[in-house]
């Protein structure tokens, strides 16, 4: 712990010419730089599977993946793996690799970040002011985890796993079924970890 606390911080500046060299993506969190592992084949046909079946509006776009997403008040920059933006999108000092206006974020899970995505991820994603929508899919098995913005300010949860469920989101406009969702993908069962007796 002491030695990473004497390491020195990295600058946004200094974040972007390492990434604009790097082969892969890093997520940076106050000053310091964290690797984002591959995907799965699941991870990618889930994340194709939502861009194929989201209904586009005039007012609204989807991206995927390689748009990074800046959060002022925890100064984080992370890389969601689906986002919408509707209206014009708001950019960090002008770089165009880097919004600020996301009105729904969703994350695919995976073994080693699905604590993250539901704990402090969506703590972070919170804290963006235009958010109304986080979803958290699972790619193990058919169960998404909805939460949407109430009128009161407090977050909503709506849980699907049902493939013939289908979720309902207001601005924007769209339903998307389970079905759709997972098309394509096979469920196999995890490999449980061994344990010896004691």
């Amino acid at each position: 712990m002491q030695e990473a606390a004497k390491k020195s911080k990295l600058t946004h500046e200094q974040y972007f010419a390492l990434e604009e060299k790097s082969e892969t993506r890093h997520e940076y969190y106050r000053g310091e730089i964290f690797d984002l592992s591959g995907g799965t084949l699941n991870h990618a046909r889930i994340i194709s599977n939502f861009l194929h079946h989201f209904r586009l509006h005039d007012n609204c776009m989807i991206f995927v993946l390689d748009l990074r997403v800046w959060i002022e008040a925890v100064d984080l920059f992370t890389y969601p793996d689906i986002l919408i933006i509707c209206g014009a999108p708001q950019f960090y000092q002008q770089r165009d690799d880097t919004v600020l206006n996301p009105v729904l974020i969703a994350e695919v899970l995976s073994e080693s970040t699905k604590s993250y995505d539901r704990g402090d991820k969506f703590y972070f994603y919170r804290q963006i002011p235009t958010l109304k929508h986080y979803l958290i899919i699972d790619q193990y098995s058919p169960h998404v985890e909805y939460f949407r913005l109430g009128e009161d300010g407090h977050w909503i949860l709506s849980e699907f796993s049902d493939l013939n469920d289908r979720l309902e989101i207001s601005e924007p406009d769209f339903s998307l079924s389970l079905k759709e969702i997972y098309q394509g993908i096979s469920f196999k069962e995890k490999k449980k970890k061994k344990t010896s007796d004691v």
